[in-house]
């Protein structure tokens, strides 16, 4: 289901306004950001200047072994009006296990995640937020109709981003065009039943969590975005293979489980 500014989704799902289950509408302050922070101390600095205004609790799972989360400790301690925490673990998690943590954490009623190399902007962010007034989730999509990218990655890149989304639709029958942009989030009542189901840990976490949501009746809408591509991502093209086995394997196990 894709949703836009000021109208209907296609499939009839509100956006902010009025809302359709009379709940209320996600404000910053109800709002807690989590960022996945795997040996990022080049960039993280950038990003948290970035959120010094958000408003709300951010939480950065530094679980590396450079200087990052020296780094966000020094940027909270004099930037003491921004709610910046810091999860400090000694082995990695992978990206997925490090926003489970992050979210494992948050105590708002609204949660959400965004990769640290300042791809999807906190306005983008905030706006997505905005979406939680009567959906379960937002997740923010490169490729929906309305996506804004002023630069792109390249075509190699987006022909393989292309081809695992449409085997990841055919397998779990997903309706998003774009499961993978690093900017995604929910309502917490939502969410947290769904955190002791999930699996897998690393970049095909987004999937996993998708899917198990829809399998709960979740309702999830997939918003435009405005995206940059800051180039030196976690994630290179000899990664979709070992995610799509992964993903392959999840898919076959719930098949078994399924009562016949």
């Amino acid at each position: 289901m894709i949703a836009g500014d000021g109208g209907r989704s296609e499939d009839g799902v509100r956006v902010p306004g009025e809302t359709a289950c009379g709940t209320v509408a996600a404000v910053p302050a109800d709002c807690t950001i989590v960022v996945p922070a795997y040996n990022e101390e080049r960039r993280i600095g950038g990003l948290l200047a970035s959120l010094a205004g958000f408003g709300g609790p951010v939480i950065v799972v530094a679980d590396g072994t450079d200087r990052t989360a020296d780094l966000v400790r020094e940027f909270g301690a004099s930037h003491p009006q921004l709610a910046l925490t810091c999860l400090e673990f000694p082995a990695r998690l992978g990206k997925g296990g490090g926003i489970m943590a992050g979210f494992r954490a948050a105590r708002t009623p609204f949660v959400g995640f965004m990769d640290a190399d300042g791809s999807t902007a906190p306005a983008e962010m905030v706006r997505l937020f905005s979406f939680l007034g009567d959906a379960d989730g937002a997740i923010a999509s490169r490729w929906a109709s309305g996506a804004v990218v002023p630069v792109r990655q390249g075509p190699l890149r987006r022909l393989q981003s292309r081809a695992f989304n449409l085997l990841i639709r055919l397998l779990f029958g997903l309706p998003y065009a774009d499961t993978q942009c690093g900017a995604k989030v929910f309502r917490r009542e939502a969410l947290l039943p769904v955190l002791g189901e999930m699996e897998l840990t690393g970049f095909e976490f987004d999937v996993e969590l998708l899917w198990r949501l829809s399998r709960r009746g979740a309702r999830v809408v997939e918003v435009p975005t405005v995206w940059y591509d800051h180039g030196g991502s976690k994630v290179g093209g000899g990664d979709s293979m070992p995610m799509l086995r992964r993903l392959v394997a999840l898919w076959w196990a719930a098949g078994a489980k399924e009562p016949r």
